[in-house]
């Protein structure tokens, strides 16, 4: 048994042409090699066997007994060569191709998105990666339609069950104020103080995530007075140095709008937000989708934050299920 151990697939390969053509020259010219190389080949591959493959008469080139045993194993193993040798190709292809990220926000995050890419791209180095930055008309910053195949978004997203997601930061949603407003002199708000106030809202598409921003849960079915629609970090901030109205905004994000006019202050009576990657569960068997998540899981495994698909939803998966 030991002396068949080091057969290559080149020699099969070589039996396989001789034994279907029956004539040396012809599986020559089909394998591209001169036939005196074919011949020596083949005359190694039986002393490595131990028996003849061929019998070479004035009729012609026949298969011996033994070359007819072979026959059927050798085209069983090129042919599971060949299923080997396409999905290698396949996964190459993967690991070459591009992968649109989309946000509606920067991450940021203390360099939240460069460790990610870095992890990705170590077990990646081929892939190219796109970041597509989406406005907050969109809640799942381009996966609904296509336009991405992951995104950095806010939960909850419209079409939930759509979706699988790894989560990379939990944090308290603070009150974002112009310095000049009465509250703003507090350390801490109730959010009992805020209801009442003109509140700036998403774009109506945002859908549950609008409702989420103005804290509908937590109104106890009193409707929000809505100042102004904001659609990007820019306008929030103008409008709330023109004073349209104020805003909850997560710690993570709280940098992007404190530039001078505006404060933030964490807020009682009210849950955190989650930020999460997502992506459709339909592709989350994609490789660089998966690897993405994967490094994503990492970094936030990493700094301790919840990565569960379900973390205090009713949906209880783990996100790496719903890849």
């Amino acid at each position: 048994m030991a002396m068949t151990t080091d057969v290559h697939v080149r020699d099969l390969r070589y039996f396989l042409a001789v034994a279907e053509e029956l004539h040396f020259t012809r599986a020559a010219e089909r394998l591209y090699v001169s036939q005196p190389a074919l011949s020596k080949q083949i005359r190694a591959l039986e002393r490595q066997l131990g028996v003849e493959l061929f019998r070479r008469d004035p009729r012609g080139v026949r298969l011996t007994e033994a070359g007819q045993a072979l026959l059927p194993h050798a085209r069983q193993v090129l042919a599971a060569w060949a299923a080997a040798d396409a999905a290698m190709a396949t996964a190459r292809a993967a690991g070459r191709g591009t992968l649109v990220v989309g946000m509606s926000t920067s991450p940021g995050r203390g360099g939240l998105l460069p460790a990610i890419r870095s992890r990705f791209t170590a077990a990646h180095p081929e892939a190219v990666v796109r970041l597509r930055q989406m406005g907050w008309q969109d809640p799942t910053a381009g996966l609904a339609d296509g336009e991405t195949e992951v995104a950095f978004v806010w939960l909850p997203l419209p079409d939930e069950e759509r979706y699988g997601w790894t989560v990379v930061a939990e944090e308290p949603r603070l009150a974002a104020l112009p310095d000049s407003h009465p509250l703003a002199a507090r350390a801490e708000v109730d959010f009992a103080d805020l209801a009442d106030e003109p509140f700036l809202a998403l774009p109506a598409s945002a859908g549950p995530l609008r409702d989420f921003w103005l804290a509908l849960d937590e109104r106890s079915g009193r409707p929000p007075r809505i100042g102004a629609e904001i659609a990007g970090t820019e306008e929030t901030y103008e409008a709330l140095v023109a004073g349209l109205g104020i805003c909850l905004v997560a710690a993570g994000n709280a940098p992007l709008i404190t530039l001078g006019g505006v404060v933030t202050r964490p807020v009682r009576g009210i849950g955190p937000s989650r930020y999460v990657l997502a992506w459709r569960k339909e592709d989350g068997g994609r490789a660089l989708v998966r690897g993405y998540a994967e490094a994503c899981r990492a970094v936030a495994g990493a700094e301790g934050v919840c990565t569960t698909r379900g973390c205090g939803s009713s949906c209880g998966e783990d996100s790496q299920a719903d890849g």
